[in-house]
């Protein structure tokens, strides 16, 4: 399916290369906006992002955003986008990588170790430039970038040792930098679409998750089970990806403003993120969740087996080592 979509998409993009005088000027002057989840900061990116462009081009396109997976599953989103039927989509890094294995390059344990590190590399100017137009030959563009959140995982019993993950059926975003480490371990990873998380938890199909900690909360899984072990080794990047065929239909002045409205947005909604994922760490203990760490010791080790593993995984793709390294750079030079 991956395959007929990626050929899909490289028509898209072809014909999204052809001069503007082929391409049916303003085809589509709907803007779906599709995400998994709500009320965390893709949704307020979303909404921040429909105002800042109304501002800019008024109804010349109208936006449409469709939050807690109304218009399917994660894969099917990413497919919708890729096709054209979706105009947009934001989502974590993560579920992109089936797309394109540079994806995994955001999701490197150790890479960020604050928002900070993220807003640095997504803003650096240059870095910027090439980030938006980096996946073009799959007939993508990024026109949002933001700080997520840290992966915590959810677990139905406490979990306070690495041994105590062992055995555990964990859901996982698609990537490798989350499936490989949770095999490392000793934990079953399953990468599932957040739709299917709940039901396969009351089953017992599942016994944890690696998530964003606002997920937890607009999703009320404290309902549901009530620890979460702070992990603490990555954070998660969200990305708005938008076909560029539909993209390049649209007149200069709405490309232009495209660009600039997901640029302002980002502006606007790191703070409300960063301080978004404080409010749900209470929400959650508010609600009776416990909060659980692990040991220096433990810390230690998982984070020093997690970057020996990453390295392995970054050297086995030149695509991703050459994003990887770039983004490093980035972060150490900004850390000056």
């Amino acid at each position: 399916m991956i395959s007929k979509i990626l050929k899909a998409a490289a028509l898209s993009t072809a014909l999204a290369m052809l001069p503007m005088s082929v391409l049916p000027a303003a085809a589509q002057s709907t803007m779906k906006l599709a995400t998994a989840t709500i009320n965390d900061v893709q949704h307020e990116w979303q909404k921040v992002f429909a105002e800042e462009l109304k501002n800019r081009v008024g109804d010349a396109v109208t936006t449409e955003i469709y939050p807690a997976s109304q218009l399917g599953a994660i894969p099917r989103m990413a497919e919708g986008v890729l096709l054209g039927t979706i105009e947009a989509f934001t989502t974590p890094t993560s579920f992109m990588t089936n797309v394109d294995p540079r994806f995994q390059a955001f999701d490197v344990p150790g890479l960020f170790k604050s928002p900070q590190d993220v807003d640095n590399v997504i803003h650096d100017p240059e870095y910027r430039d090439h980030m938006e137009e980096m996946f073009l030959d799959k007939g993508l563009r990024i026109i949002g970038a933001i700080y997520n959140s840290p992966t915590v995982v959810f677990t139905m019993k406490p979990v306070t040792t690495l041994d105590e993950l062992k055995g555990m059926k964990i859901r996982t975003f698609a990537s490798p930098m989350q499936v490989k480490p949770m095999e490392l371990v000793g934990a079953s990873p399953l990468p599932l679409a957040l739709s299917e998380v709940v039901p396969a938890l009351e089953s017992g199909g599942l016994d944890g998750m690696l998530v964003g900690m606002p997920i937890l909360t607009a999703f009320k899984y404290y309902d549901v089970g009530k620890n979460i072990t702070d992990l603490r080794f990555a954070e998660i990047v969200s990305v708005t990806v938008v076909n560029e065929m539909w993209f390049q239909s649209q007149t200069d002045e709405v490309r232009k403003a495209i660009i600039e409205a997901g640029r302002a947005a980002e502006q606007s909604v790191f703070p409300w993120g960063v301080e978004n994922v404080a409010r749900t760490y209470k929400i959650w203990t508010d609600n009776g969740g416990v909060i659980n760490t692990l040991s220096d010791a433990d810390q230690q080790k998982m984070d020093s087996e997690f970057q020996a593993l990453a390295a392995e995984l970054v050297d086995a793709d030149p695509a991703v080592k050459e994003e990887y390294e770039r983004m490093k750079a980035l972060v150490a030079a900004k850390a000056k």
